[in-house]
Parts: structure tokens; sequence; C-alpha cells
């Protein structure tokens, strides 16, 4: 698992005071900086070879956030495919979560406009933040 803390800014609120719903997707993209890093730790897109593309992304509000209060977005890989992974996260909020949501990204090779396989050499370094297989996503 990955933790990133967010700090909620007042721009973030909606007029009922609450973190608006469009904000919790930059904050999971934000989060799913460390498996990008898996795959390019040095260049990190500087050099055309970065190799992944964002295929579908979901989210569940379970309550409200707010603004004053840090955020902790909890990242897990919940699936490893042959040509794609599935992120998962929770926003959590004064010890409770607050959202949750998945991301599934591509192996994608822009240059042939193609989904390509994950190297097999990266599977076991998103396998060390696999999902338990009892947590209650």
């Amino acid at each position: 698992m990955f933790s990133t803390s967010v700090t909620p800014r007042f721009g973030d609120m909606d007029v009922l005071g609450h973190i608006n719903n469009t904000v919790l997707a930059a904050w999971f993209e934000l989060a799913r900086n460390p498996f990008f890093k898996i795959f390019a730790p040095k260049t990190y897109f500087t050099d055309g070879t970065f190799m992944l593309i964002m295929a579908h992304t979901d989210y569940d509000y379970l309550s409200e956030l707010h603004f004053g209060e840090e955020v902790e977005i909890r990242s897990w890989v919940k699936r490893i495919g042959a040509k794609s992974f599935t992120v998962y996260h929770e926003a959590w909020q004064g010890g409770k979560r607050r959202a949750k949501g998945d991301a599934v990204i591509v192996h994608y090779d822009f240059n042939n406009k193609l989904t390509t396989p994950i190297p097999e050499e990266k599977k076991p370094l998103l396998a060390e933040h696999l999902l338990p297989a009892d947590y209650p996503a």
C-alpha cells in the first residue's frame, strides 16, 4: 500500500462546504504517482518511454469530505493482468473512509497505438502492493 496525504484547498469546496466531487479524481491521480514510478523510475515522462494510459476510473462517495482536515489517500493494486492493472484507492478523513474507487491502467505503446504486455519484471513490484484478499473494499 502507498499512502499520500492531501491538504484540501479552500477552492476545493463546493457551495455546500464539502469537497467537490471533481477533486477526488485529482487526488486519486496524485496517489497513483508511486505506481507510475515503478514503470519509469528515472525518466518519468521525459524521454517518451512512458507506456501507461488510463482506461477506466470509478468512484464511490461514502460520506462528505471537508476543508480544514488532512485527507489520507490509501492505494493498493487490486488486480494484475497481462496488459493492465487496477489500482484501488480510498480517501480517509477523521479516521473514516469517505470515498473509494478504482483505476484501470493499461500498458500501452503510444507509437504503434496498441496495448502491450506488462513487463514480467514489473509484476512483482506491483504485487508488493496487492490489496489483501480479505480486505473489505
